[in-house]
């Protein structure tokens, strides 16, 4: 009998490559092949998927990027600006393989709502919250792309209509991704953002606070995206996911504190895959083509 050939899943961040094969029909059955520091050019990143390729065939290539792409094309990616304009199919993919391509957070929910905790569902919002906040939407059951593929960026939205903005990243961004929560450990004289969620679970009062302060900034943005989207879940991805038995409390109690009667009972819940979601959605992307944002029926 023969065996199908696998496809390649790549999670491409910005500190970082993991690199998976997993079987066409199976997704979430990944069989690691490794994980290195994030490439500091296009050769470096030819190079390392050239070799992962070189004795073993694949039925396609699944990619993540921190950043926006277009179809086959990283646009604009802030932590790895030379993959800028670049057409991932023509310079990754060996000739007659399909390859696709997304964003790091549409590829975790599309593992989501694939195979995950979202499986079934047609509406749902999911944010992968670590040293950036990424973000995606599931919306009648296929995810919102947008005209450019940039939809539902949230961690550029904003609750402080005094923000000057920045270039390179977004109000929620500053005030509730890993790097806020390392600047709040740092001001109450703790090591990191791991440290002040440590204190709080042991009922420290500086550190309670400052977790408030973030729930709060997540749950007043929450609230506008379940006003708009009316989401059957949000699911939280990412480092900070793991750390939702004390972040969930504010973030839930400042988004019904700004929510309607009847969208309060918004259920928040981590996603099952934590750090594979990226290369479990690259694999289902890979599986299902350039249009792999569009459900399978």
């Amino acid at each position: 009998m023969t065996v199908a050939s696998p496809v390649l899943a790549l999670d491409l961040g910005g500190t970082s490559l993991r690199a998976a094969f997993a079987p066409l029909g199976d997704p979430a059955a990944l069989e690691m092949v490794g994980r290195w520091p994030a490439p500091a050019s296009m050769a470096e990143l030819e190079g390392r998927v050239a070799s992962i390729l070189a004795d073993r065939p694949v039925a396609g290539i699944g990619i993540t990027a921190p950043g926006l792409v277009e179809g086959t094309v990283t646009r604009w990616v802030p932590n790895l600006p030379f993959l800028d304009g670049i057409d991932l199919q023509e310079r990754l993919a060996p000739a007659g393989v399909p390859l696709a391509a997304g964003n790091d957070a549409q590829m975790a929910l599309l593992a989501e709502s694939a195979v995950g905790a979202a499986a079934g569902l047609d509406d749902a919002i999911l944010l992968a919250i670590g040293t950036g906040i990424g973000s995606a939407v599931l919306t009648g059951g296929r995810i919102a792309r947008g005209a450019h593929g940039g939809a539902c960026s949230f961690g550029w939205a904003s609750a402080d209509i005094g923000d000057p903005g920045e270039d390179r990243s977004g109000w929620l961004e500053r005030k509730a991704a890993g790097r806020a929560l390392d600047a709040h450990a740092t001001a109450i004289g703790l090591a990191d953002g791991a440290a002040l969620i440590d204190a709080a679970r042991r009922g420290e009062g500086a550190a309670l606070a400052a977790i408030g302060a973030v729930g709060d900034a997540l749950g007043t943005v929450l609230a506008g995206a379940v006003a708009l989207l009316d989401p059957q879940l949000v699911l939280v991805a990412g480092g900070v996911s793991e750390s939702l038995d004390v972040l969930a409390p504010p973030v839930l109690a400042a988004m019904r504190r700004q929510l309607p009667p009847h969208l309060r009972g918004i259920t928040l819940r981590a996603g099952v895959f934590g750090p594979r979601a990226g290369l479990v959605g690259a694999a289902v992307a890979a599986g299902r083509g350039r249009e792999w944002w569009r459900r399978k029926e």
